[in-house]
């Protein structure tokens, strides 16, 4: 007969054995979420090997049926492996119960009637296990695909709020400036700005907004927003807060509110006006006399009062001055052992630094507060500007 056949064909054959026998050996067996988080043969080997044990202990036992101890590795079987796996070994448990059991029924009617109501208990329960799983699935790839949607969403909403954010340096003569902000989270409640009055003058503003993620960072935008028009009106600083007070106030629910750092620097004057509504106290260090004063708040936070009185502040500067405004993401940087970077730490990295460029300066703060909470990283927004000034030793820059 071998010699009838064609040789082409009869060298082609163990080929075409061996593709199938891969393609047996590669049928997929165990659910994808299973396959994809273990070693493949273990599941199959336990299930296998469980009905190997019941199968001889169902054989060795005579006095009683042990068919029911089958469900155990059916249901392990329901839970690991593929649904049409899992049925053909319900065929396969009731055929090795009613050939290998010493307690064959020999009447024909009962021992099908046996047979078919063991296979429907056994379908029951893997049937039933194969649904909760599904549904166990479908209610994760649903809190997955939401998941999925609001990480979308807040990151076009960081997009979004970072438009807020000055970009590039402004060109100020006399002064040197640089600012950064690293939020916590993907949106932030921090707010910083810089925005120029004409070529000798510049308005500083640091915001932050009370509390963390996506409610903070909507009172964030609205004070940018609030900051950015009022940019276009006059220049009175005292004015400026009150109407963002009363902006602020007005779409605030009572329990939020933003502290807020505004100061004008003028850099023909050689003077800072500033008013503090309850932020951080900026430093700044006077290159006279090598120590630092504090830029201290002078009045509540924008929105926690619809009427309150404010301050203005101001004070003159020389060359080699450096004024540094913060939020208390950097002050309040904390290490392992619960202690924060605080003011002492932050005025010693300022004075060391001083001679340093704004630039430079600011990097120094920031890695400077990093590296002490190293060991749990920022709990909060951290937002640091520097203002160096870089006077060229007149008496006043020309206008």
């Amino acid at each position: 007969m071998n010699e009838l056949v064609h040789p082409a064909v009869r060298e082609s054959m163990p080929a075409k054995l061996g593709v199938l026998r891969e393609k047996i050996l590669s049928l997929p067996v165990l659910r994808k979420d299973v396959a994809s988080s273990g070693p493949m043969w273990l599941p199959p080997m336990l299930v296998l090997g469980a009905i190997a044990a019941v199968a001889y202990a169902d054989h060795r036992i005579v006095s009683i049926s042990l068919a029911y101890l089958y469900i155990l590795p059916l249901g392990i079987g329901a839970i690991f492996l593929r649904r049409e796996i899992s049925y053909c070994l319900i065929v396969v448990c009731v055929l090795l119960h009613d050939l290998d059991s010493p307690r064959k029924i020999h009447h024909p009617g009962l021992r099908i009637i046996d047979n078919l109501t063991t296979m429907l208990c056994f379908t029951f329960v893997v049937y039933f296990i194969q649904r909760y799983i599904e549904q166990r699935e479908a209610l994760a790839r649903n809190v997955q695909q939401q998941r999925d949607r609001l990480v979308q969403d807040l990151e076009l909403a960081a997009q979004v709020q970072r438009l807020f954010l000055p970009i590039g340096k402004p060109a100020i003569a006399g002064l040197q400036i640089a600012g950064m902000m690293q939020p916590a989270r993907s949106v932030s409640g921090d707010y910083y700005d810089y925005i120029p009055i004409d070529p000798l003058t510049i308005e500083i503003v640091v915001a932050d907004v009370a509390g963390k993620g996506v409610p903070a960072a909507l009172l964030m935008a609205a004070t940018a927003a609030v900051m950015q028009l009022e940019a276009n009106r006059d220049r009175n600083m005292l004015e400026l807060v009150e109407r963002l007070n009363r902006e602020i106030d007005s779409v605030s629910d009572g329990e939020r509110y933003v502290t807020l750092l505004v100061a004008e620097i003028d850099a023909r004057k050689r003077r800072v006006r500033y008013i503090n509504c309850g932020h951080n106290p900026a430093l700044l260090y006077r290159a006279k006399t090598g120590m630092i004063a504090h830029m201290d708040s002078s009045c509540p936070p924008i929105g926690m009062f619809s009427e309150r009185p404010c301050e203005l502040t101001a004070a003159d500067l020389i060359a080699g001055d450096v004024m540094v405004f913060y939020t208390d993401g950097v002050t309040e940087a904390q290490n392992q052992s619960g202690e924060e970077f605080g003011m002492e730490r932050l005025s010693a990295v300022v004075t060391r630094g001083s001679a340093m460029s704004a630039e430079d300066l600011m990097n120094d703060v920031f890695r400077s507060a990093a590296d002490f909470c190293s060991e749990v990283g920022f709990h909060d927004d951290v937002t640091i500007l520097v203002v160096k000034c870089d006077f060229d030793g007149s008496s006043t820059l020309p206008s």
